[in-house]
C-alpha cells in the first residue's frame, strides 16, 4: 500500500497532495477537513507519524 492510502486510512480525510522532504512529509488536506486531519490534540498525526517514522505537517488547501 502506498503512503497516501496509508495516512489517508490513518488522518481519515482526503489527500490533494503529499510533498517529501528530507525531515518531514507535508501533507495537503481540504481546508475543511483540516483538525480532522490532525486529530484531538495531534493525535491522529502522532499516531500517523509513529507508524511511517517522518515527522508529518498538515496544511490544507
Amino acid at each position: 500500500m502506498e503512503i497516501k492510502e496509508r495516512l489517508e486510512k490513518m488522518l481519515r480525510v482526503e489527500i490533494i497532495e503529499i510533498e517529501y522532504g528530507e525531515d518531514k512529509i507535508t501533507v495537503y488536506v481540504p481546508r475543511d477537513q483540516v483538525k480532522i486531519a490532525v486529530g484531538s490534540g495531534g493525535t491522529a498525526v502522532k499516531a500517523a507519524e509513529l507508524v511511517l517514522g517522518r515527522r508529518i505537517e498538515v496544511k490544507g488547501r
